[in-house]
């Protein structure tokens, strides 16, 4: 039993769970390796006192889950079959206080469990036992990182070759999400963004027809998984000359990033910071052009705890890993980003990232 599920067992033994029954996809391949997508099919892995963990997959994922899994007890069930009835069959005994996640238990599975399994009414939740766990990253889950932050760059280097007055923003999402794929990353870590002109007001824009024109700001926000681990990058361009506003917004966001990344060290909080970017963006009058926190967590999810506001008090810690994307957006002028994967080291801070963050000319 690894040392994941050991610290969970401890917390059952704690509080009185006798039953875990882990139903996430993503949190069964951080538990036992074995990563899938079982669309409606039911996956679970389960922990119970005393024994060690098994997991019930589909028929059709069983060769995949005993080469990758780091469970050796693994059972199957057909499409024609009842799965909660085959798992009933290999519990052991009465479940007791079960846990479950909740914010992934649906509505209609806990029926479903409820109706044929027998356990307590009392249920805990276990969701915040695993985002404890997922915090710190291990070297391994780092390493993982790395790579997905090792095609993205090499991604977004590729892409920056088609840029050219003209092109449509989703002519380049199309480039993006092609070179994804050929540079061997699983897929897209969320829906690629490339942004243009204006349209970089908008923290969360949809691309579009949009032509790229000179004096833009041209905004790429992408990511990858791959060995099922996400990266998260943006960085703003200029498509020929830019405004003196603009290029005054671009130097006052790397300020910012750079303030940000400067005060990252184990035992500070994460909102302290937000602060440091916050405040040097105040300071050059934008402030209420900065209208998000300042990052996110990052791995199994490309958003995951902790949420890096000015309110989160939680200290930084070794191996937390999450994103630095300090940004100004101003209505009809632009906007700009830059967004980093940050290491929290012994020492204070890793840029994971390392694609140039000067402001270059396309």
């Amino acid at each position: 039993m690894n040392y994941k599920w050991s610290g969970l067992e401890q917390r059952m033994k704690d509080v009185g769970i006798h039953t875990l029954l882990i139903t996430d996809p993503k949190h069964v391949y951080y538990l036992t390796g074995f990563l899938s997508n079982p669309h409606e099919r039911f996956l679970g892995a389960v922990l119970q006192l005393g024994r060690e963990p098994f997991l019930i997959v589909p028929a059709l994922d069983e060769e995949a889950a005993r080469s990758t899994s780091d469970i050796q007890d693994i059972i199957t069930h057909q499409d024609t079959d009842n799965p909660y009835l085959i798992l009933n069959n290999h519990l052991d005994g009465t479940l007791g206080t079960v846990g479950l996640e909740k914010e992934h238990v649906s509505i209609a599975r806990y029926e479903e469990l409820k109706a044929t399994l027998s356990f307590d009414s009392y249920l805990v939740d276990i969701g915040p036992w695993l985002r404890e766990l997922r915090v710190v990253k291990s070297p391994e889950e780092v390493s993982k990182i790395r790579y997905a932050v090792q095609i993205i760059e090499q991604v977004l280097q590729e892409a920056l070759l088609k840029v050219k007055e003209g092109i449509t923003e989703n002519e380049l999402v199309a480039e993006v999400e092609y070179q994804i794929r050929k540079l061997g990353a699983d897929g897209p870590s969320f829906d690629s963004m490339v942004l243009s002109g204006e349209k970089t007001a908008l923290p969360h824009g949809v691309p579009g027809t949009r032509q790229i024109s000179r004096g833009d700001l041209l905004m790429f926000d992408i990511g990858v998984y791959a060995s099922g681990y996400a990266s998260d990058i943006t960085r703003t361009f200029a498509v020929g000359e830019l405004s003196e506003e603009k290029k005054h917004i671009y130097e006052t966001v790397l300020a910012a990033n750079q303030a940000a990344i400067s005060a990252i060290k184990p035992g500070v909080t994460f909102g302290s910071i937000d602060k440091a970017a916050r405040d040097v963006i105040d300071a050059a009058g934008y402030g209420e052009y900065f209208i998000h926190r300042l990052g996110h967590g990052l791995g199994i999810d490309v958003h995951e705890f902790p949420s890096i506001h000015g309110n989160n008090e939680i200290l930084l810690t070794e191996g937390n890993v999450f994103t630095v994307e300090p940004g100004i957006y101003v209505p009809g002028v632009g906007g700009v980003r830059i967004e980093d994967d940050v290491l929290v080291t012994p020492e204070g801070v890793e840029v994971l990232t390392s694609f140039p963050k000067m402001l270059t000319y396309l």
